[in-house]
């Protein structure tokens, strides 16, 4: 017992040693110059910034996948000529000529869902001259035949999986081209949103289509809807074009104090092209100007290739 309290005794000796040796550690100085040296850096990095700022001639671009996308030589901007050529002798040249009015026919599968029909409504509502039609059992083939007799310049087939829209089939008549989006992300307008509808003709916007066949995609779906709009009814429909996936809003603009004011008056869905085929639908013998098919390891590989 007696050497377990001497050994205690000299512990705390040590202790009281150890403690009067060590200098006094005041925390709150040691803060304050922390403080002090964190606000002289932050000085420092923005007068470095003002510097940048003025030796700098072009602003800075973010890094985005779009920004750092694959180059494309079949990009418009970079063969302004040859598009401009291409646009005058297209199948939608005579329709940026103002050489008609277009006349639109939309239609779904042979025994379509509830969605289906309210996604046709909306649609008819929104595309001005537009005629919707129950296709019962008649072909593609033969209702081409017929929309060509009568004189309707595009046909739109909803078609349906699962009981739900899955997929949008444009035929541009007489002469074609046809495409095939796929579409998802559908969101059907409210009770309130079908009130604003009204039958003014909408403004179109297409934006980023910036290759060869973006334009043609572009123009296709611009060709649906009236070259005059009505400014009176301040309806926008926006086609917005972001890694190859196609953005569809439909609003209504007006101006508070001089500044823009949107209300989305829906529907709203997103469409990804599958294929695009030259002429009228042909299942069998229809020569493809490009499809989705045998694309997928580009598609998966590379995050940075985009091809509208």
């Amino acid at each position: 017992m007696g050497d377990s309290l001497k050994a205690i005794i000299k512990n705390e000796e040590k202790k009281k040693v150890g403690d009067t040796l060590l200098p006094k550690f005041n925390i709150e100085k040691t803060k304050h110059i922390i403080r002090k040296e964190n606000i002289k850096r932050l000085k420092i990095k923005k007068k470095e910034k003002k510097i940048r700022k003025k030796e700098r001639t072009e602003p800075l671009v973010p890094k985005t996948i779009e920004t750092q996308r694959e180059p494309d030589t079949t990009i418009v901007a970079n063969i302004p000529e040859e598009t401009e050529r291409d646009y005058e002798t297209d199948e939608f040249g005579s329709y940026f000529a103002k050489e008609y009015e277009p006349k639109i026919l939309i239609t779904f599968s042979e025994n379509p869902v509830k969605a289906s029909r309210k996604f046709a409504i909306y649609l008819s509502k929104i595309i001005p001259n537009s005629m919707l039609i129950g296709r019962k059992k008649t072909s593609i083939k033969s209702i081409i035949k017929s929309c060509i007799r009568k004189k309707f310049t595009d046909i739109l087939v909803i078609n349906e999986d699962r009981f739900e829209p899955n997929g949008l089939l444009i035929i541009h008549l007489p002469e074609g081209p046809t495409a095939f989006f796929r579409l998802s992300n559908m969101k059907i307008c409210n009770k309130r949103q079908v009130k604003e509808l009204t039958s003014h003709r909408p403004e179109v916007i297409l934006n980023n289509f910036t290759t060869r066949l973006g334009a043609t995609v572009g123009r296709m779906l611009g060709s649906l809807f009236h070259y005059h709009p009505d400014f009176k009814g301040r309806r926008v429909v926006t086609f917005h074009n972001q890694r190859d996936y196609i953005f569809f809003r439909h609003h209504r603009y007006k101006f508070l104090k001089g500044k823009p004011a949107l209300r989305e008056l829906g529907p709203r869905f997103t469409l990804r092209l599958e294929w695009l085929q030259k002429g009228t639908f042909d299942s069998k013998c229809g020569e493809y100007d490009w499809t989705i098919f045998g694309r997928r390891h580009e598609l998966e590989t590379s995050r940075r290739k985009f091809f509208l």
